[in-house]
């Protein structure tokens, strides 16, 4: 499948149809797949957070440096106000997400497994919407701060030309954002005490 953004991963369709697993290739408990992969889906929400805030930090320090560098009206970008508020917002929604991936990553190296898996689900899927929300926001301010050269493949704004294309590649996979809040907050209802 040729996809709008990560064209090396090799994305697919497969069907499966009447299909039958024999008894000594079955992995884990019979009847029990739906919930193991539930579980694994912590480590890949978790995994599409690390990268998709190494992508919207990327977009920072591309649109931080290259405010440095272009000239408009006679002074850089980065002295006009607009222009640093954008960065400003950028870099508090970062730093915001960045530390609470980094208060989820003790957690899930202090709890055991079991507790891990079954208290942190809804605050990576959280998380996950999040980082996906803040991504798509540095994507496309940093667009905005590179003008023209965001929209050309190749040049001073690849990076962040990359990344705004693949944005969504981060927000739906593991779940979509919409998912992923209604399951925070089934967690939340859950762990409530009314």
């Amino acid at each position: 499948m040729n996809c709008s953004g990560a064209w090396s991963s090799g994305t697919g369709y497969i069907t499966f149809e009447d299909v039958k697993v024999p008894a000594e290739n079955l992995i884990g408990k019979e009847n029990q797949g739906f919930k193991y992969i539930m579980f694994n889906f912590n480590h890949e929400r978790f995994y599409f957070t690390a990268l998709g805030m190494r992508n919207a930090r990327i977009c920072v320090e591309e649109a931080f440096a290259y405010a440095f560098k272009r000239k408009t009206f006679g002074k850089r970008l980065i002295d006009h106000a607009v222009i640093r508020n954008k960065l400003a917002h950028m870099i508090r929604q970062v730093e915001a997400t960045h530390a609470w991936m980094e208060q989820i990553t003790y957690q899930m190296k202090t709890m055991n497994e079991f507790e891990a898996m079954n208290k942190l689900g809804g605050p990576l899927a959280l998380l996950k919407a999040q980082m996906s929300i803040t991504l798509e926001f540095c994507a496309r301010e940093a667009a905005q701060i590179f003008g023209g050269l965001a929209y050309t493949r190749g040049g001073q704004g690849e990076k962040v030309e990359r990344i705004y294309r693949e944005v969504r590649g981060y927000a739906i996979p593991a779940g979509s954002e919409e998912i992923m809040l209604d399951l925070g907050m089934r967690f939340a209802m859950r762990g409530a005490k009314v």
